[in-house]
């Protein structure tokens, strides 16, 4: 009997791709890399990114309508772990098409400890350090953080080997995950994203210090990052110290969470409204300047240098009244957080 073309065309065919799959390509020991092997590695590390991509699409999708930050960051964190573990068992599936069974990976694992102990050393550290990052929590993808090296910006993403700073400037700064463990890092948005600021200004001596805090609360409330008008998060003015040539002044300020990311320019629209502030109020901002005052003339001194010199003798000045202490309001943010302290417990109790 004559079997059809078709029929006996199919064996062949299959027969053909069966020698292409295990077509030797190269002999590694007792391991032998075949077409095949290789080809289905290449499909199981493609699925596992395949899945890893999938999954983590759905949880930003879940992120975005969730609105809490702890949230987020928790999903941020449960998507780069299963993003880790579904590499890593790809990997391995990829090992058993090769050929290579993970009973036989210990083989392998004192190379790579050499490798890690020259050099990957560095590689290592900064990847443990990542994960100490996911799971500790205190740097979350959003926070704003200013490192001690002076690099600050907004975490973007934390990767394996480096977490992604965007600045302002929208320059994008890659950071060693071991610079955040080991250093000193200031996140300014890690409990709250509302924080204080505090904008120093100097008027000449002699002006009136009510008229200056009217002034400066003015300049507050022209800018539109200033958080409250009134409450306990009002705009303050503080007198902070006294200057060679000046009275140091500062505005007190709480920030929304929009401007806190943003303290170089919201400092500069908080100077440029106080400027024009003061100018309204007719308050000067001095310049350095420095008073000569001649203590003896032609070898007189007293009332008689005075005399000589043409000038009346000044009087002693009478000593000023007592300060009100209600208009401070430096004293009231100190006794009112004095008065909203939790009471320190008792040791004989």
């Amino acid at each position: 009997m004559v079997m059809p073309a078709a029929t006996t065309a199919a064996p062949a065919a299959v027969e053909r791709s069966r020698g292409w799959l295990g077509q030797e390509l190269f002999q590694a020991g007792d391991v032998v890399v075949t077409t095949g092997g290789l080809a289905l590695a290449l499909a199981a590390l493609a699925v596992a990114w395949l899945l890893s991509w999938v999954f983590r699409r759905g949880l930003a999708q879940l992120s975005r309508r969730n609105g809490a930050r702890d949230r987020q960051a928790a999903i941020y964190t449960v998507g780069r772990i299963v993003h880790y573990l579904l590499l890593v068992i790809g990997l391995l599936v990829a090992l058993e098409f090769i050929g290579l069974p993970a009973s036989r990976f210990a083989v392998f694992a004192g190379a790579i400890g050499v490798g890690l102990g020259f050099g990957l050393q560095a590689i290592f550290n900064n990847f443990i350090s990542g994960l100490i990052l996911l799971f500790d929590r205190s740097l979350k993808v959003g926070d704003f953080v200013e490192l001690e090296s002076g690099v600050h910006g907004e975490v973007s993403d934390i990767n394996i080997r480096a977490t992604r700073i965007t600045t302002n400037d929208n320059i994008e700064i890659l950071v060693p995950n071991s610079e955040f463990v080991t250093g000193r890092v200031v996140n300014w948005t890690h409990r709250e994203v509302s924080r204080r600021l505090r904008i120093p200004f100097g008027v000449a001596y002699g002006s009136d210090k009510e008229k200056v805090k009217a002034a400066a609360l003015e300049a507050a409330a022209a800018v539109p990052f200033t958080l409250a008008q009134d409450g306990p998060r009002r705009p303050q003015v503080w007198l902070a110290g006294f200057g060679d040539s000046c009275l140091e002044f500062q505005l007190v300020v709480w920030l929304t969470a929009e401007a806190t990311k943003r303290p170089s320019a919201v400092k500069a629209a908080y100077n440029w409204e106080l400027e024009s502030a003061l100018a309204r109020h007719g308050l000067e901002i001095p310049f350095p300047q420095r008073d000569l005052h001649l203590r003896s003339a032609f070898g007189l001194s007293g009332h008689e240098a005075w005399s000589a010199l043409g000038r009346p003798v000044p009087e002693k000045p009478e000593a000023a009244p007592a300060p009100r202490s209600g208009g401070n309001d430096a004293t009231e943010d100190v006794e009112r957080q004095i008065a909203e302290s939790p009471p320190k417990p008792d040791p004989e109790a």
